[in-house]
């Protein structure tokens, strides 16, 4: 019998979920930056962020935080920065 093909999803999917959980654990321990208000999604290793931003530094460095994670292949920050 031939293996399922399903492997290499199952691996990605995988993959997504760490890249998300450790973007999500950089975000809750750095100071600058609000865990509660961000929302973190990762599709074939793209991170894409939402969720409210106190500052511009704050939206920078979310962006950096997320994209110094490993497996991380892009981020697109989509944050809105309050006034």
């Amino acid at each position: 019998k031939e293996a399922p093909a399903k492997d290499t999803t199952v691996g990605e999917k995988i993959d997504d979920a760490s890249i998300t959980s450790q973007v999500k654990y950089a975000l809750l321990s750095h100071k600058s930056t609000s865990a509660l208000k961000t929302k973190v999604t990762t599709t074939d290793g793209v991170v894409r962020v939402t969720g409210d931003a106190n500052s511009d530094a704050e939206k920078s460095l979310v962006t950096k935080l997320a994209s110094d994670v490993r497996g991380t292949k892009s981020v697109t920050n989509d944050m809105t920065v309050k006034n």
